[in-house]
């Protein structure tokens, strides 16, 4: 059995590709599937079948697209209800791939159609587990009340993991590889390890959620502390039950405008430049969410401050940058909304104001701190005292709750986020100044 597992890193997602006797299969895809066919032409294999653990929230899923340039079968619950060309899968069921079998087994509790596709050859066992069971913890049971074919309730669904994670494993063997759906930084779960894969035994030893425990002490630690919820993660759960569009299509029906100084008034404009390019100049209503490397994180901060189908300009700082913002971008599927993308003139006036640190560590109380930092961060505790807290992802919904009596100061926990938050409050208080702590914010810790 030769498997291999792909990473898309800034989303902490693990998609595979499971290879015998020249055929093929995927499992959970990305958005776009050239990197499985280059691996299928490497290996001579022909693509025949892509499972689907359930209807993703934190990306968008390729299975369409690549059904309808391979042919290959979309294997997915029925529970899910799709329309699109597929073979309903679920327990009791089993199919071939080469001389592997793959069955699923129904595990409800990250959504209520989960399932875990259990490869087996010979003495050898593989899960590929979904967003069920993670390497060291399990996924979250919050993200389906308002979205999905099927609603569920969090504590529905916290009540149904229990109950998969005490029955639905017994049958398989210690040696099984697991291989989940996310890693260490998906918003998909909490605590999750870095480690891309383990063993079923291992994760009877040391996973929590296999301990034995109460219905209710499982459900109070699962649902505790969990990450927030980025706006796109109900929409993309729509988009994949409904299958994405053609990703190469999508993205390049996109106008490109050369050496903008104005777009639309009332159009938001994400400038994805360096904070100091940012600064120096940039058009209104713009809101700077970086995309330097992969540990900007773009694609979650861009789901989680602009909302789906509301309509955005994409600023760039040359057009060489232009093909991988595309594809960042439509991993979330944003890119039916956006307006275009642009890179700005000599002429764009708009600047943010200069800030004086030596002033603001002397005289603190002269100024509106505004910690835009995650729930969880703040829950550990403020960094300055007068500051008040407010998540990013809340910020463009709640800045009326700010005081506008004094500048302000923006800081998050390192300094990437407070360029987002900083940007949202220039928009919201012209008649103010608004002033990016950035990286500074490592002098007070």
């Amino acid at each position: 059995m030769k498997i291999e597992q792909f990473k898309d890193e800034p989303l902490a997602h693990y998609s595979y590709a499971i290879v015998s006797e020249g055929e093929m299969a995927l499992v959970d895809p990305s958005r776009n599937p050239r990197q499985y066919y280059k691996f299928a032409e490497e290996h001579n294999a022909r693509i025949v079948a892509v499972f689907e653990t359930h209807p993703h929230a934190d990306f968008v899923s390729g299975h369409l697209q690549i059904h309808n340039e391979t042919g290959a079968t979309i294997y997915i619950s029925e529970k899910v209800g799709v329309s699109y060309p597929h073979e309903t899968f679920d327990e009791g069921q089993s199919t071939k791939i080469g001389k592997i079998t793959i069955r699923p087994l129904h595990m409800p509790g990250h959504s209520p159609d989960s399932l875990t596709f259990v490869a087996e050859e010979g003495g050898e066992t593989a899960l590929f587990t979904g967003d069920t069971l993670f390497v060291g913890n399990v996924g979250r049971p919050d993200l389906r009340e308002k979205a999905g074919n099927m609603k569920a309730k969090r504590v529905e669904l916290a009540k149904a993991m229990y109950h998969t994670m005490q029955t639905k494993f017994n049958d398989l063997p210690d040696n099984a590889l697991v291989y989940p759906a996310h890693g260490a930084g998906s918003l998909c779960g909490k605590n999750m390890s870095a480690s891309p894969s383990s063993t079923l035994g291992d994760e009877r030893m040391g996973n929590w959620a296999f301990k034995d425990q109460t219905e209710e002490d499982f459900v109070e630690e699962i649902l505790k502390d969990q990450p927030f919820i980025p706006s796109y993660f109900g929409f993309n759960v729509d988009l994949n039950r409904d299958g994405a569009g053609n990703v190469q299509q999508e993205k390049y029906r996109i106008p490109l405008k050369i050496a903008s100084d104005k777009v639309e008034e009332g159009i938001k404009v994400v400038d994805v430049r360096d904070e100091a390019a940012y600064k120096n100049g940039h058009l209104p209503d713009s809101i700077n969410i970086m995309s330097r490397t992969e540990s900007d994180k773009y694609e979650t901060w861009l789901g989680a401050i602009i909302e789906p189908n509301e309509p955005f300009y994409l600023a760039v700082s040359s057009v060489e940058d232009i093909d991988e913002l595309l594809e960042k971008t439509a991993k979330i599927g944003y890119e039916k909304q956006m307006k275009g993308v642009i890179t700005l003139s000599e002429k764009v006036s708009g600047k943010s104001d200069e800030f004086d640190l030596e002033n603001f560590k002397n005289n603190k109380e002269d100024y509106t701190i505004v910690d835009i930092r995650n729930e969880s961060e703040l829950a550990e505790g403020k960094i300055f005292d007068n500051a008040i807290g407010i998540p990013l992802n809340e910020l463009r919904d709640r800045a009326n709750e700010l005081p506008d009596n004094k500048p302000f100061v923006v800081h998050c926990a390192g300094g990437y986020r407070s360029a987002a938050g900083s940007s949202i409050l220039e928009n919201r208080f012209k008649n103010q100044k608004v002033f990016d702590l950035s990286e500074a914010i490592q002098e007070f810790k």
